[in-house]
């Protein structure tokens, strides 16, 4: 179990951080997590502490979601999130994890690019191969990092779903997505007895952050909830670019 008091300075925030997302603020919310608290632990053994955690935020998160979902956009989404999982557990070890930062930073970064100077490039919505390529490339990366709100996000957002709709569909799809994880994680050994004490030291701050999220969701305007969206997809993107040139150049 770790006793490093910088690690839970930097772990509370972002598990809270975590659940807001979860609650109301949208997937891409919690991709910043993991980078954070890699600042006191390695990404890898952030990413299995947090991983049960996510699971009790799922089932808090359902309950308040139970009927906010549109069940078409997660019968389009599901194949490539499944096959997203499964590929990174059969690879995660030979990928380096500096490459998938960069790739999965520069496509969010991008989107949001053209989100703000090319806005109609961003409102195209995608049919069923755009879906299959974005949910497996967010299924990959949140088995990696716990980040896969990023790609989600750049399907689902030109859906134009009503917020609670938005918000319903892409926690519900994480809930699925995250209980096919916690085997992915047992399978590569993540789940190990000190990261599950760990993990248990901080569960507690589940179900408070996704009570946040909930409350702000029913209080902030759905012009705002996109905004948001888009923000959070451009400072965690960003995050994870830096963080992954920097591990490319050595640093």
């Amino acid at each position: 179990m770790i006793d490093d008091p910088i690690f839970y300075l930097v772990a509370v925030p972002a598990i809270l951080v975590y659940g807001i997302g979860k609650g109301g603020l949208g997937g891409a919310v919690g991709d910043v997590v993991v980078p954070f608290m890699a600042l006191a632990i390695s990404p890898s053994l952030a990413a299995s502490i947090l991983m049960p955690i996510l699971i009790v935020m799922d089932i808090f998160a359902l309950r308040h979601h139970r009927r906010n979902v549109d069940w078409q956009q997660i019968k389009a989404m599901l194949p490539g999130g499944v096959a997203g999982v499964v590929i990174a557990a059969l690879f995660l070890k030979q990928l380096p994890e500096y490459g998938l930062q960069i790739l999965i930073g520069a496509i969010s970064v991008g989107f949001v690019m053209l989100y703000l100077f090319k806005r109609s490039a961003t409102e195209h919505q995608c049919g069923r191969l755009g879906a299959g390529v974005w949910c497996g490339l967010g299924g990959f990366t949140s088995t990696a990092i716990h980040a896969g709100g990023g790609p989600v996000s750049i399907y689902l957002l030109p859906q134009k779903l009503d917020k609670l709709k938005l918000i319903g569909t892409i926690v519900w799809f994480f809930a699925i997505i995250n209980f096919l994880k916690l085997g992915a994680y047992t399978y590569l050994g993540g789940m190990s007895i000190d990261n599950l004490m760990t993990a248990a030291v901080l569960m507690p701050l589940a179900p408070i952050g996704v009570r946040i999220g909930v409350y702000l969701l029913h209080r902030v305007s759905q012009d705002l909830i996109y905004r948001l969206c888009y923000l959070f997809l451009f400072i965690s993107g960003f995050k994870l670019l830096l963080d992954g040139i920097s591990q490319a150049m050595g640093g």
